[in-house]
């Protein structure tokens, strides 16, 4: 593939048109059943997906003529927390679109590479847009529940949006499953029924992630999920990730060198140097990439004397 492959072209066709499935078929051969315990009946909205390894194979990234990426190569294990960190427009957030291929909706945007999802390219001939973005989610800096929809209508709305059947029982079993992962179950049980627009911001973040949950994706994005919260928010944000991590592969950007050493397993670390494109400097183990980093522009970054 050239350099110069558009998404729209060779790597980013939608595939087959979409149909519509059953919620056991979205869940499909790839879940697992969780221990059940006794008294509790097993049902669509108890099951979970598997989480994914993702791996970026040199991917390199345009917007027209302007290369934001440069072969970037990073794989983010299944079960773990990877934070991309670095400077502002280095590519980080272009790199995570990428990851769910919603970087192909601006018309300029091109790229190059493959991105895996257990060893399946998900910008292959024939494999629908909307079956990635269900496998891979996103929850983006700005809290956008849909603002005069219901809690309750908030967390299904990805089942509607994506096709899938599911009734009634199913439906009342994922909302509590999935505002409890995300840490909201305890606050909103008693008004499911109001607008999701009338939370508080940190409520707000955490119901979109329990939306993203609601679709059983294998990985989640977060593209600097807590940088408009308080510190509580913040928090609460991130007890919810640890949560989490052991059912969802994490891939979250952030500019807070502190929250990255809390939350992340691993750390990659991209730099844009003089006008070239993004690359990564540096990855591995988070501990290594604050306390032993192999490049110094690495510590200098961490330590906070640049960026």
């Amino acid at each position: 593939m050239s350099d110069t492959t558009d998404t729209t072209g060779v790597k980013g066709t939608a595939g087959p048109a979409d149909e519509t499935v059953s919620l056991g078929e979205l869940l499909g051969p790839t879940t697992r059943m969780p221990a059940v315990k006794p008294g509790r009946r097993r049902g669509a909205a108890t099951v979970l997906s598997a989480p994914a390894t993702l791996e970026a194979d040199a991917i390199s990234a345009w917007f027209g003529d302007h290369k934001v990426l440069e072969r970037v190569s990073l794989t983010m294990p299944a079960r773990k927390v990877t934070a991309l960190i670095g400077p502002s427009g280095c590519g980080k957030s272009t790199f995570l679109r990428i990851l769910n291929r919603m970087h192909e909706l601006v018309g300029s945007a091109s790229l190059a590479g493959r991105v895996l999802l257990d060893g399946d390219d998900i910008y292959d001939r024939g494999r629908r847009i909307t079956h990635a973005r269900r496998e891979i989610g996103m929850v983006f800096q700005k809290p956008n529940p849909f603002p005069a929809m219901s809690i309750y209508d908030n967390v299904t709305a990805g089942l509607k949006l994506g096709g899938v059947k599911a009734g009634r029982e199913d439906k009342d079993r994922l909302v509590e499953e999935c505002l409890t992962k995300a840490g909201l179950w305890k606050e909103v049980r008693d008004r499911l029924r109001q607008p999701g627009g009338a939370l508080s911001g940190g409520q707000q973040q955490r119901l979109c992630i329990a939306r993203s949950l609601a679709v059983r994706p294998r990985v989640l994005l977060m593209d600097e999920p807590c940088s408009a919260l308080d510190p509580t928010s913040t928090r609460r944000i991130e007890e919810t990730i640890h949560e989490l991590s052991e059912e969802v592969t994490i891939v979250i950007v952030t500019h807070n060198m502190q929250q990255a050493a809390r939350v992340s397993d691993q750390c990659a670390f991209f730099l844009a140097e003089q006008g070239t494109p993004g690359v990564i400097v540096e990855h591995g183990p988070t501990d290594a990439m604050f306390n032993s980093p192999q490049d110094s522009r690495t510590s200098d970054y961490v330590q906070g004397r640049f960026g």
